[in-house]
Order: C-alpha cells, then sequence, then structure tokens
C-alpha cells in the first residue's frame, strides 16, 4: 500500500456520507480492509445493511443512540462518542486497517462530544499507508488545516424544502 493521506468531506450538502462509502466499497473491491466508524447516528441505515455484505473486508461501528442530536446532546451522547473515539484510536493504531472513515466526526465535534485536539491525536496516530477519512458538516478551520484533501458538499436545492421525507434507499 502507497502512503495513506487524510480526507475531510464536508459541507451542507447532500453527499459526504455517500462519498466515503464509495470509497470503502473501492477499497474492498481492492482487497483492502476498512473500518466505517460512524458517530452520532446509531440508527439502522441501508447503508449499513449493505456494509455488512462486505464484512470480510469492510468493518461497521457505530457510535451513537436510535435518534440523531437534534438539541443538546445528552450524557449517554457523549459517553457514546467517547467510547468510539477511543475504540477507533485502538483500531487505528493496530494497523489492520488500511482505510478508516470516521463518518459524522465532525458532527461529533460540532456537539463537543469530543475535541478536535482528540481526534487529531487518533489522526497523527494512524500508520503512514492509513487513509483515513473524516465526514460531516461544520468542519473546524484546525482539522481543515491538518487535512490533505478536503471536498466540500454544498446545497443548492434539496426536496426535503417541499416536505419530501427522507427515502429508503435513497437519504436512508
Amino acid at each position: 500500500m502507497n502512503k495513506g493521506y487524510f480526507h475531510i468531506y464536508t459541507g451542507d450538502g447532500k453527499g459526504k456520507t455517500t462519498a466515503a462509502l464509495g470509497l470503502a466499497l473501492r477499497a474492498a473491491g481492492a482487497g483492502l480492509r476498512v473500518l466505517f466508524a460512524q458517530f452520532v447516528k446509531g440508527q439502522r441505515y441501508s447503508e449499513i445493511a449493505a456494509l455488512e455484505r462486505f464484512d470480510d473486508l469492510i468493518t461497521v461501528r457505530q457510535f451513537g443512540r436510535d435518534c440523531f442530536i437534534r438539541n443538546r446532546p445528552e450524557k449517554q451522547d457523549v459517553d457514546e462518542a467517547a467510547r468510539g473515539l477511543q475504540s477507533v484510536g485502538e483500531q487505528v493504531q493496530t494497523g489492520r486497517y488500511d482505510v478508516v472513515i470516521l463518518d459524522e466526526a465532525c458532527i461529533a465535534l460540532y456537539y463537543h462530544l469530543f475535541s478536535v485536539e482528540e481526534l487529531l491525536r487518533v489522526i497523527d496516530a494512524r500508520p503512514d499507508t492509513c487513509e483515513l477519512v473524516v465526514t460531516g458538516r461544520y468542519a473546524p478551520e484546525q482539522l481543515v488545516d491538518a487535512a490533505d484533501l478536503v471536498t466540500e458538499m454544498k446545497e443548492i436545492r434539496h426536496y426535503y424544502a417541499k416536505g419530501v421525507p427522507a427515502r429508503d434507499g435513497i437519504e436512508k
């Protein structure tokens, strides 16, 4: 494996998790081992079911409750995120994974579930060959400055504004 880089997929548009999932599938297709760690979200999404079909190469871990944080996080949200970041940090250091995705880690930062310094310690502790991706809205400047690749998804128009709820297989 070549040198690994640090990516951020952020912005207010749809597609951050989807882009990370595409990378996970591409990596698995190349025989690489992937850790997909999802913060804040604990619901059963269609993408989780799909990734489980590749469980020989893609490991999925969720570190959130059944509901997405809407207002203030509760102690349980903070505890889940801290447990998740510790677990991911330990897994990253093993060198077992070629690609590590921290889905919604920027949202966890936004809600102060862990600090950017704690996240950067995990990122910096990865082996040189490990590709690492962080997704979520509101990527802080300190994280953006540390990244090798930053992509911003920008919403131009979304049918949510017309009252279309999230649909199975498309948004959930």
